[in-house]
């Protein structure tokens, strides 16, 4: 098992965030954590990152512990985060954030390679790639957000809320990256309020309400699950 959550428990100050979640990742598989606002969803993906400390529990990739560490070690490690609101560095060039996303990397040569390659997918980053970010819009700035964890190497991708705000048309294309990058063998954790989209992506779900985790099973059966239609597909 690729990652595995054991019994995470989070508070902000009293507030119990996270209660006794569990759940696991396979190598090369998307999870998606589906849920309403307030539900707890981007607190697992900062946990796991190393941005918030549980207050109990284990998150454990390949074995290791993840907690107490580091970020830069948990970067180190192949895990890179694509935060909610695309958070660029608004007033750097689409270059610098992506020479950002390396900046533990030594590998001059394979950087380069892999910006060309980002360049390849993304073209319109590359035209751009000389532009501050701030300056990009919504959708190209969800690009480079992703683009720029892609620049890390990472084998584990968390992804939140990776289509918020953007048009359906822009949704199909976010759908798309996140196809291409799982085609290549990174796995994802996908926390998405487009239930929709990620039940169709994600090969495994868990449905997390008020900090618990109260179902879980294959995408496809959640999809038919008549509770997760009413509540999170539109009936």
């Amino acid at each position: 098992m690729l990652l595995e959550i054991k019994n995470l428990n989070v508070h902000y100050g009293k507030a119990h965030a996270i209660k006794d979640a569990s759940l696991n990742l396979g190598e090369g598989k998307i999870v998606t954590l589906i849920g309403a606002n307030g539900a707890g969803k981007t607190t697992v993906l900062r946990t796991v990152s190393g941005l918030k400390r549980p207050s109990s529990g284990e998150i454990l990739f390949e074995g290791r512990q993840l907690v107490g560490l580091p970020l830069h070690e948990i970067v180190k490690m192949g895990i890179a985060h694509v935060p909610e609101g695309r958070r660029v560095f608004a007033t750097m060039t689409v270059l610098e954030n992506l020479e950002m996303g390396a900046y533990l990397r030594k590998d001059k040569k394979k950087i380069q390679e892999d910006l060309e390659k980002i360049y390849e997918h993304f073209p319109a980053l590359k035209a751009r790639r000389q532009q501050p970010a701030g300056s990009l819009s919504g959708g190209e700035q969800q690009m480079l957000a992703t683009t720029r964890a892609l620049m890390a190497m990472p084998r584990l991708l968390l992804m939140d809320e990776p289509s918020m705000g953007l048009s359906p048309l822009l949704v199909e294309q976010v759908e798309k990256i996140i196809k291409d990058i799982n085609a290549e063998g990174i796995s994802i954790v996908l926390v998405e309020q487009n239930a929709r989209m990620a039940l169709s992506i994600a090969g495994y779900c868990y449905i997390l309400e008020v900090g618990r985790i109260t179902r879980e099973g294959p995408a496809r059966d959640m999809a038919d699950d008549q509770y997760v239609r009413e509540a999170y597909l539109g009936g």
